[in-house]
């Protein structure tokens, strides 16, 4: 059975205007040839993902979700610059192949690139895949790594040196991220008021400078079908920056849901990191302070911010479907999950520990 990732139908209302955009791949676009069919990638939850079948061409477009705004978080050119520099100094990106900053084309910039084809694990097993407790237990071992593989690159050796002003990166984080939240909330959730207040009074001294990914989980991965535990690629670029590493582990650690945590944690199926196996958030830490030789002497401020951080960001996509801007059923229901992952980090900090919640 194919477990390869596969596209879908385009969704309702985030149609590809396919007669500008074959126009624009066959006088930009070297070796493009017709006829152009365009399908979705359903999964994501930000910038929109397509597979371009032209011919036996296979290609990727990424574009802004509509009713966003192009610049900040849903900059296509930025995007599009990481990772043509990154192709050259570390080889799990796809390879970007042409940028339009021509809105006339598809109402906002959009950037095309190569397709890898393998396994991307969702929040759902894959029909015909068996994930045991041995290869899950391999897989979430070379996720670290990777992350650590990551985190020891020279920006400088990439030309990303640019990118992003590492001084000051995790109060700036801290503060921009309870704005955001203020100006996209709808409801009243004290546990997020409570994440809020916390953090500014526990920031920790800056660790490092790095290139951070500030996505890094299991489906933002592409696995070697041959050989699960090998990933052949990350994707979704779109917040990489400069600055402090363990703030790209908080995230990742925001994501990482263990077999034992609060149930309504466990509903939001963010990825498969509570299958048998796996390892959990405090391992992934341990492992993670192993490969980067990094003193982490408190990891409850990164896994809060990295709490906060998901909320936050489901809040806001809430906030696009709440006012219209998007008709994805999926997203109506995230106001539950801001709710979960703002408990889950009060109930961390009355815990005092980032693991084993529910003991």
């Amino acid at each position: 059975m194919d477990v390869i990732d596969q596209p879908k139908s385009v969704r309702a209302g985030e149609e590809l205007d396919l007669g500008k955009l074959d126009g624009y791949l066959s006088k930009h676009l070297a070796g493009y040839s017709g006829p152009l069919v365009v399908e979705q990638f359903p999964s994501g939850y930000s910038n929109l993902t397509y597979l371009l079948r032209a011919g036996d061409q296979q290609l990727v477009l990424r574009r802004p979700p509509f009713g966003a705004q192009a610049k900040g978080g849903h900059d296509m050119s930025r995007e599009y610059k990481i990772l043509s520099h990154l192709i050259d100094v570390y080889p799990k990106v796809p390879r970007p192949l042409i940028y339009c900053n021509d809105e006339s084309v598809l109402g906002a910039p959009f950037y095309v690139m190569e397709r890898l084809h393998g396994i991307i694990l969702r929040a759902s097993k894959p029909k015909g895949l068996e994930l045991t407790p041995d290869l899950m237990a391999s897989l979430s071992e070379s996720f670290v790594d990777a992350l650590a593989e990551l985190h020891r690159l020279d920006p400088a050796a990439a030309g990303l040196t640019d990118l992003g002003r590492p001084e000051g990166y995790v109060k700036r984080q801290v503060e921009g991220w309870i704005e955001r939240y203020r100006k996209a909330q709808t409801d009243d959730i004290p546990a997020m008021e409570q994440l809020a207040a916390w953090m500014p009074e526990h920031i920790p001294a800056e660790a490092g400078t790095a290139l951070i990914h500030n996505d890094f989980k299991y489906d933002n991965l592409v696995l070697n079908p041959d050989d699960l535990p090998q990933i052949i690629g990350v994707l979704d670029w779109e917040m990489a920056t400069l600055g402090d590493p363990l703030m790209d582990l908080g995230t990742t650690l925001g994501y990482w849901v263990d077999p034992d945590d609060p149930p309504e944690l466990k509903m939001l199926a963010f990825v498969l990191t509570a299958l048998p196996g796996n390892l959990n958030r405090q391992q992934v830490v341990d492992r993670y302070t192993e490969k980067t030789d990094r003193d982490i002497p408190d990891a409850m401020f990164y896994y809060v911010y990295g709490l906060f951080k998901i909320g936050v960001i489901a809040q806001q996509i809430y906030y696009r479907f709440k006012h219209g801007f998007t008709k994805d059923p999926r997203f109506g229901a995230l106001i539950l999950g801001v709710q979960a992952l703002s408990k889950t980090g009060t109930l961390a900090l009355d815990k005092g520990r980032i693991h084993h919640l529910t003991a």
